[in-house]
């Protein structure tokens, strides 16, 4: 077996690999016993310690022990077998199983003894695992519920899944492709140089690999060394142990060398360049109710000189909630509409373009231009029309959804691409928007918009690519946003609250949310809570929006309310963005525990844009989770969306943050920038080394690294 020999044994090879396997394999990227190695697991389940009952909190993994005290059949809803556990120590914990048989049910008689993992999960009276993992213990088993060792492997890896795949067949796997790793070591390439992987100190690529996959098992040892192992295991948890960091040295690497590639190769890129004569630009300067900020300014003038060049402009402009991006855009699209090209402006949903279409043709309507409008919804003679004038080139500012890139639109002079919060679209659809404003080897610029801020030195080393540009600076007159944590046991407090508002002329928003993702859930929730306020606010005008209501029937509600002709407005997180109500000051999120901060702090900037003090009530159902908490007097104590990201980074990691898992990016399998920052440079560092090998071998190792890292993903930067 030579040095490449892993990157050649195709999964068919293993054990158990049938032709439905290997199809769901394929699908993840994974083809060879190579790809199975950097597979690698998302989390572990820690099942080194048991936990006593009485310190379990909501969202918990944990093993746990005790005795049957009761178990009963309760017919409710749905069937259930109940069993109520408690330790040694006092504390109690509720199983629920829906799913039991005869057996099941004389294991768990009163006075035998369980031990039990699983997630715990707040239950209507308390604290519950639904179907965990049942052991039976010996009756007089020692009691270990004050916590100490429990199994041999402590922690047990969980693999990024697909349908179809449990997490035994992973591990079955992995183990396969570890055993071919352990008998030829050399096998799998180590692809970085060891004059750059060396000083760095961390283990040799394989050692890293196996580590990782299977860490170190918890067998019977001395007092000192079991210490020692407890603190591997939480390195290894926490991502801090040194073969997690050789492995996310070597993924940043290969991040950097794709990054460097792709703005070698826009080097070589050609664009028409827009200069413009500025005289569009100046009516509606001369025409706005309010003078630009400093920063806004800045950020103009940057935009500015990329469009006048002939490269391809790829610029991320940041900007907090409130900070005036769009007008910033609507500038940038009138100096390419002064070299007679068409602006495509996408958004993520009709919600968030329908606000770009109105805020766009209040400023541009003035100027002549009429804002044409493409969206899923459009359908036959319509759609054809716009689509006939887009093609035409009498359309010169479009704004739409994902429909803006299929196959049938075409454009006449596509000059300038504006992505609004671009981390929700998939690497394709951004490229099939780019790629249709191509024409004779020249492609349009590109303004990518965000209103997640991210922080300078993680946006430099992701989006190495990309020019940056940021609206550090909010318009004057903004009013700042008290937030305020209350128990939804102070509910009718709440809702006597909102009564006063808008008694007193303010409008407000009532936003719900579901532990579910299912839209469907969503609705219901929504739906529910605006019956329930309707009957207890009798004399409100209240309004009513959601995912499932269809974008000719939600628009008339947020005019409505726009308007001031509703008080209250119930809706799900779809208005997370782009609305913008002035009058309303005040926001009630139900259960904010489930958000994320930055999608809190989306939602909190809906109030607090106009000069009247706005508030924003955050009803929580406790007892809150420890990170609940945090991420709630986080969301109290700062006002700052660069703050919140830095906070939101050191708790979820980058890939969260970016949004990078679901779009489709360069996502961090193990890596975290902000985490390992200290491994950036380095990794910086030598993907300037070697790159500056243009051997063929040098050229070869790039390529290598890059594809084992990103796979088919690399064109992630082409956007």
């Amino acid at each position: 077996m030579n040095a490449q020999g892993l990157d050649q044994i195709p999964v068919t090879a293993l054990k158990r690999v049938g032709p439905k396997l290997a199809e769901r394999l394929h699908k993840l990227g994974i083809h060879t016993a190579a790809d199975l190695l950097f597979h690698l697991p998302a989390r572990y389940q820690d099942r080194s310690r048991l936990r006593a009952l009485a310190e379990l909190r909501d969202g918990d993994e944990a093993l746990v022990e005790g005795v049957v005290e009761d178990a009963q059949i309760a017919h409710g809803r749905r069937r259930s077998l109940k069993v109520w556990l408690r330790d040694a120590a006092g504390g109690g914990l509720m199983l629920r199983f829906f799913h039991f048989s005869r057996a099941q049910m004389d294991g768990m008689r009163i006075g035998a003894r369980l031990r039990c993992f699983g997630e715990v999960r707040q239950g209507p009276q308390t604290l519950e695992m639904v179907h965990p993992e049942v052991q039976y213990q010996p009756a007089d088993a020692a009691d270990g519920s004050a916590g100490g060792a429990a199994v041999d492997v402590p922690l047990t890896p969980i693999y990024p899944s697909t349908e179809g795949m449990q997490q035994i067949t992973w591990r079955g796997l992995t183990d396969q492709a570890l055993a071919l790793l352990a008998a030829h070591p050399q096998a799998l390439a180590d692809l970085v140089p060891a004059v750059i992987a060396e000083p760095l100190g961390l283990p040799p690529l394989h050692e890293a690999i196996q580590t990782v996959h299977r860490p170190p098992a918890d067998a019977p040892m001395q007092a000192p060394m079991q210490t020692q192992l407890r603190a591997q295991v939480q390195a290894l948890v926490e991502r801090s142990h040194p073969a997690c960091l050789r492995l996310a040295f070597d993924e940043m690497l290969a991040h950097q060398l794709a990054l460097r590639r792709l703005r070698a190769e826009r080097r070589h890129l050609a664009a028409v360049g827009l200069a413009g004569d500025g005289a569009l630009r100046g009516r509606l300067l001369a025409g706005l109710p309010f003078a630009l900020t400093a920063a806004q300014r800045r950020v103009v003038d940057e935009i500015a000189r990329d469009l006048a060049g002939t490269r391809p402009m790829m610029r991320l402009l940041q900007g907090d909630v409130g900070s005036g991006k769009t007008v910033v855009a609507a500038l940038a699209a009138l100096q390419a509409v002064e070299c007679d090209r068409q602006v495509a402006l996408m958004a993520p949903t009709e919600l968030l373009a329908e606000q770009h279409r109105k805020s766009l043709a209040g400023w541009l309507g003035p100027l002549g231009l009429d804002i044409a409008w493409l969206s899923g919804r459009h359908k036959g003679a319509e759609r054809a029309q716009v689509l006939a004038r887009i093609a035409a080139g009498e359309a010169r500012v479009i704004v739409g959804t994902h429909a803006l890139f299929q196959q049938d639109v075409t454009f006449a002079a596509l000059g300038l691409v504006i992505i609004d919060e671009q981390h929700r679209f998939g690497v394709h659809q951004r490229m099939a928007l780019r790629e249709k404003g191509a024409e004779q080897g020249r492609l349009p610029h590109q303004l990518i918009m965000t209103a997640t801020p991210i922080p300078r030195s993680l946006a430099m080393a992701v989006y190495a690519d990309l020019d940056l540009s940021v609206i550090d600076e909010l318009p004057p007159g903004r009013t700042p946003i008290k937030t305020v944590a209350v128990p939804d046991s102070r509910r009718d407090e709440v809702i006597e609250r909102v009564r006063k508002a808008c008694a007193a002329g303010r409008q407000a928003y009532w936003v719900c949310t579901l532990v579910e993702e299912s839209e469907a859930l969503q609705a219901q929730a929504a739906e529910d809570a605006a019956a329930d306020l309707r009957e207890r606010l009798g004399g409100l005008r209240i309004g009513l929006v959601h995912g499932r209501v269809k974008a000719g029937e939600r628009e008339p509600v947020m005019a409505a309310f726009a308007a001031g002709e509703l008080d209250l407005l119930v809706a799900t997180t779809v208005i997370e963005v782009g609305v913008d109500v002035p009058n309303a000051s005040l926001m009630i999120i139900e259960n904010p525990e489930r958000l994320g901060l930055a999608q809190l702090h989306q939602l909190r900037g809906r109030v607090g844009r106009g000069s009247v003090e706005s508030y924003c009530l955050l009803l929580y159902h406790a007892p809150l989770t420890a990170a609940a908490r945090e991420r709630l007097d986080i969301l109290r104590r700062e006002t700052s969306g660069f703050a919140i990201a830095d906070a939101d980074l050191r708790m979820r990691g980058a890939g969260e943050v970016l949004g990078t898992r679901q779009a489709g990016m360069a996502a961090f399998r193990l890596a975290d920038p902000l985490r390992d920052k200290d491994l950036v440079r380095a990794a910086q560092q030598g993907a300037d080394r070697l790159l500056a090998d243009a051997s063929p071998d040098g050229r070869a190792r790039v390529t290598a690294l890059i594809h084992r890292w990103l796979g088919d993903r690399e064109d992630y930067g082409h956007v």
